[in-house]
């Protein structure tokens, strides 16, 4: 199999595990008066559109560092 292709998936999944393991769960808002707190679970139980996000751009990160990797590898080979 490519390594370049290999290290993709796992910086993409390693990237997206990450994301989920550190995704926002309570956003607050304090103003004088007004306090907002919202916790982790959207309207219908699930992720919210933060948390998706923050999730999506870690497994994008993850994908480029792991490409990266794959291309330094596939160099040294």
């Amino acid at each position: 199999m490519n390594i370049k292709i290999v290290c993709l998936v796992l910086g993409l999944l390693a990237g997206g595990i990450t994301g989920w393991l550190t995704r926002p769960q309570v956003a607050e808002l304090r103003l004088p008066g007004i306090d907002i707190r919202v916790q982790g679970e959207g309207s219908r139980g699930g992720l919210t559109s933060e948390q998706t996000r923050h999730i999506l751009l870690a497994a994008v990160v993850g994908a480029i560092i792991g490409l990266g990797v794959g291309f330094v590898a596939d160099r040294r080979r």
